[in-house]
């Protein structure tokens, strides 16, 4: 199941063939002809502990505690992300009361080696322009500096999500993403592994991004190995949230938020939450037949089963009254999720707003296809003509003018 790949990256634009994997490779190449392993040497991020206050917060978490069949009460997965929040939201706002404004960093030096680094991030910005198309066109907005971080994201996302859905996905293991997650270790800590590698360990050096929703989206992959059924919300929150989710908790950091904003760091990080969870359950909805080829269904067993639904029905591709009632459901859910990342997305930096605005406003029209193709996404993918694209990117820039706190609706 691919990952929503940041805020930005069509749905169409995401692909599992080769040429990105011999891309990586000849990153490698380049990065191991250097005498020098080691691209950067930056001290590893110190991370506050502690419990963090969510004063001011805008978004609730729904049904924070819930009680086990034995009586026993625990904390939904919402809640057990919502701290991951509070925790990059601390991180976040820790930096900002050092400096008012992130400061452009020379090329760091390597004897030998001059721009390495200046190259690496070069290597990255290439991959994204091939692969994500209009996730390369949103960026060129950005400074210069957050351009080249966040382009460094997005190759660790993608490289992550290959692992597990690329052509040599029937060859990774438990212990093949272990070793990813211990590279990861590396990366935060100064230790690059290749060339790609360097350009995001010189990332997490300069932004205050925190490793745990990398660690998270590492357990997302683990999920896909091990897990094929969701039997409730709970549960597909969870995997949303390691897949899709975490993607927006790394990208505020670099995206920024715009300092005349009146909201809380808290709730901006929260509408990033809600904006990856969205894109997510649009994958889901889009691709249902698509997965069921595959054996797998990323739609709640409970909320089938009060629709009358079963697995056999989605494997039989029935497009029956129960279906849509259903499909209805799930599509007015995924909206109320974009609806709550809309509400942060202009408050974001006046620089980031745009790439952020095209990928909310892409994806609520692939919920419209659906709705259009009868809500038949057993053989009818619904997918966003390039017409459309072209009528509704100049909405998401128009929206992406809007300063904070005067945000209009331009989706209706």
């Amino acid at each position: 199941m691919s990952v929503a790949l940041l805020w930005v990256v069509s749905p169409c634009e995401v692909s599992n063939g080769t040429g990105f994997l011999e891309s990586v490779r000849e990153g490698n190449r380049l990065f191991d002809s250097s005498r020098h392993r080691n691209l950067v040497c930056n001290e590893r991020l110190k991370r506050g502990g502690g419990k963090q206050t969510d004063n001011g917060r805008k978004f609730s978490v729904r049904s924070a505690i819930v009680a086990t069949p034995s009586g026993e009460r625990t904390m939904t997965s919402e809640q057990m992300v919502y701290d991951v929040v509070l925790r990059q939201a601390a991180l976040v706002k820790r930096q900002l009361r050092s400096t008012d404004e992130l400061e452009a960093k020379p090329d760091i030096p390597i004897p030998g080696n001059l721009g390495l680094l200046s190259e690496a991030y070069d290597r990255c910005g290439e991959v994204c322009a091939e692969y994500a198309k209009t996730f390369n066109l949103g960026t060129m907005l950005m400074t210069p500096e957050r351009r080249r971080a966040i382009w460094a994201i997005y190759v660790w996302c993608r490289r992550t999500d290959e692992l597990v859905d690329g052509p040599n996905a029937s060859y990774i293991t438990p212990a093949a993403l272990d070793r990813w997650e211990n590279r990861l270790e590396d990366v935060f800590n100064g230790r690059p592994f290749d060339m790609l590698d360097g350009a995001l360990s010189d990332t997490v050096s300069n932004f205050p991004v925190d490793i745990q929703p990398f660690r998270d989206m590492i357990e997302g992959m683990r999920m896909d190995l091990r897990k094929s059924r969701y039997k409730n919300f709970d549960e597909l929150y969870l995997y949303c949230y390691y897949v899709a989710g975490t993607v927006g908790l790394m990208s505020v950091p670099i995206m920024g938020i715009a300092p005349e904003s009146k909201a809380t760091t808290e709730s901006v990080y929260n509408a990033a939450l809600a904006l990856g969870i969205a894109n997510q359950l649009t994958n889901i909805l889009r691709d249902v037949g698509e997965d069921a080829r595959r054996g797998r269904v990323y739609l709640p067993q409970d909320e089938l089963a009060q629709a009358g639904l079963s697995d056999e029905d989605i494997f039989a591709g029935r497009v029956t009254d129960k279906w849509r009632i259903f499909m209805k459901k799930q599509i007015h859910r995924a909206r109320k999720f974009f609806d709550d990342a809309e509400k942060g997305v202009t408050e974001l930096s006046a620089a980031s707003r745009f790439p952020v605005w095209a990928s909310l406003v892409l994806y609520c029209k692939i919920l419209d296809e659906i709705e259009a193709n009868d809500y038949n996404n057993f053989t009818r993918r619904a997918y966003v003509s390039k017409s459309k694209k072209l009528i509704a990117l100049p909405i998401a820039y128009a929206k992406s003018l809007v300063p904070p706190t005067r945000t209009i609706s331009l989706l209706s």
